[in-house]
């Protein structure tokens, strides 16, 4: 089981974060702490009683694993049936291929795994309201998305995304 593998090779958000420089450390939890969740979601994210995996790609120089990262803690904070281990791109490329877009790795990468670790879902990059943004292609929109997702707005929006393939497949 490679997943499994991977998982347990990983590292914890603790352990990850104090290894980048501190300015990306201190927006990291800057954006964790930011998080604001409806009481619907943090029911629904509470709800999920069998363990959940995710093995999370990431670098914490890379803007949207800053941004992201802090989601995926938010949830193992809510729900320690929701656990996660992270990995550096760097050396895991090759663990990436079924994840690539337009041919490259992008961070971040979530693969969420069932309790038997196989793959039920992947959340690449950014949320998927960033991306149908991005991809209707209108020049004020996308600036002004881009910057409040910079701004850690669009966060719970990866929150609901990942809620969701868990719940679809849980």
């Amino acid at each position: 089981m490679i997943f499994q593998q991977l998982f347990e090779s990983g590292m914890s958000f603790e352990v990850f974060a104090p290894n980048s420089q501190d300015a990306n450390i201190e927006k990291l939890l800057e954006v964790y702490n930011g998080i604001e969740l409806d009481e619907e979601l943090i029911s629904k994210i509470q709800s999920i009683d069998k363990p959940i995996y995710i093995l999370a790609f990431a670098e914490l120089w890379c803007p949207d694993c800053i941004i992201n990262l802090p989601a995926i803690k938010k949830l193992n904070d809510i729900n320690p049936n929701i656990t996660f281990s992270i990995l550096p791109r760097e050396g895991n490329e090759n663990y990436m291929d079924n994840y690539k877009i337009s041919g490259k790795p992008k961070i971040p990468t979530f693969v969420v795994l069932n309790d038997r670790f196989e793959e039920i879902g992947v959340f690449i990059e950014t949320p998927k309201i960033v991306k149908e943004i991005v991809n209707k292609g209108n020049q004020v929109e996308i600036i002004v998305a881009k910057r409040k997702y910079r701004k850690g707005e669009y966060i719970k929006d990866t929150i609901k995304e990942i809620t969701n393939i868990i719940m679809k497949r849980n």
